[in-house]
């Protein structure tokens, strides 16, 4: 059955960045038939169907089971539309978010960091979404905010973190501060518990969220999943990609669950923002669209698939490492001349993979 993907259109860069990397999905390019269906996230036609598209898009990807999105903006004020991410997280019931940061071939990783560090970021509830408010008066002032976390996300975090370090060989490292918060985050530290003696043959290295940010900068030989808490993996996300260089080296893949436990639907995105200042220039680094659209061929059923994920991952990364870059790696090659040498080694590794399988037949 042909596989078909909700394109979730955006703002600024972050649509430029969406519609080159797209061309990845042409049957000529993969070998894979891929349907779309297209949906417009920017920030004025949410605001002219008053978060009606946002809606529509949910519900595709909950039909679909794929989807992928380009950077949005959330205006500021109560009144607006807000965020799109957060309406789609809850109307497909997201769970999971993951991010990977990777060694990028020829760009020099910080801290002599070399091994992947996988992020498994709880996507719902904690800090996001918390009821706000404040009593008191000037220096007697006091600010208040409820946050919440339940046992299925908790449990859902914890056994996927186990599941995607059998899958690289990696062990489960870190934590949440239970020892500050037994209640609300050792709600977390039991489920991971739970799951390390599920998982015996994984590897887990349980440690205090402060711990693990500190060891981090000692890690360079074992790909490590970190599970985390939604505000900590936030924060910790962004700092696991810039320790390999640059933020647009990796995707954003969020999850939804089925009862069985398995994937329901993954919708990637590249975790920057709509980079205003880049808009209309033709600079910006498309890697990270393009490894979304690998991740989001990793999760379709089929050996077409995921054959066409490990080319479009291995051409983009051997692009870079070939010294084909945009300003950001230090190179001067376009957003669209990346991408058309990203296409073309696609095109050769799918053909090459093609002849030796008839080979070995």
């Amino acid at each position: 059955m042909t596989p078909t993907v909700a394109v979730l259109h955006g703002d600024q860069t972050g649509e430029e960045l969406l519609l080159d990397a797209r061309r990845l999905l042409a049957k000529d390019v993969i070998g894979l038939e891929v349907a779309q269906r297209d949906f417009d996230l920017s920030l004025a036609n949410r605001r002219e169907t008053r978060n009606e598209v946002v809606h529509e898009a949910a519900a595709a990807l909950r039909e679909c089971g794929f989807g992928i999105k380009a950077a949005t903006v959330t205006p500021e004020g109560a009144a607006d539309v807000g965020s799109p991410n957060a309406i789609l997280r809850k109307a497909i019931d997201g769970r999971v978010i993951v991010r990977t940061g990777r060694r990028i071939p020829g760009v020099r990783p910080l801290a002599g960091v070399h091994a992947p560090i996988s992020v498994i970021r709880m996507a719902v509830d904690d800090a996001y979404g918390a009821r706000e408010w404040r009593e008191g008066h000037d220096l007697e002032e006091w600010a208040f905010r409820t946050e919440r976390i339940n046992r299925q996300t908790c449990r859902i975090v914890a056994e996927y973190a186990f599941m995607h370090a059998r899958r690289f060989d990696a062990k489960v490292f870190g934590g949440p501060k239970f020892t500050v918060s037994p209640v609300y985050e050792g709600m977390f530290k039991e489920e991971l518990d739970a799951a390390a003696k599920r998982h015996e043959d994984i590897r887990y290295e349980p440690q205090l969220i402060d711990a693990t940010y500190a060891l981090l900068l000692t890690t360079m030989g074992e790909p490590l999943v970190i599970p985390a808490l939604n505000r900590d993996g936030d924060t910790l996300s962004d700092l696991v990609m810039q320790m390999f260089g640059t933020i647009a080296g990796a995707e954003s893949t969020l999850l939804a669950f089925a009862e069985d436990g398995k994937v329901a639907v993954a919708m990637t995105e590249a975790p920057h923002g709509t980079a205003p200042a880049l808009e209309g220039k033709n600079v910006a680094n498309p890697m990270a669209m393009i490894l979304a659209v690998a991740s989001l061929l990793g999760y379709m059923q089929g050996e077409p698939a995921h054959v066409a994920s490990r080319a479009v991952y291995e051409s983009a990364l051997e692009a870079v490492s070939d010294g084909i870059r945009t300003a950001d790696l230090s190179g001067h090659v376009s957003t669209t001349e990346f991408t058309d040498e990203v296409i073309r080694r696609v095109r050769t590794k799918i053909d090459v993979w093609s002849a030796l399988a008839d080979i070995d037949r």
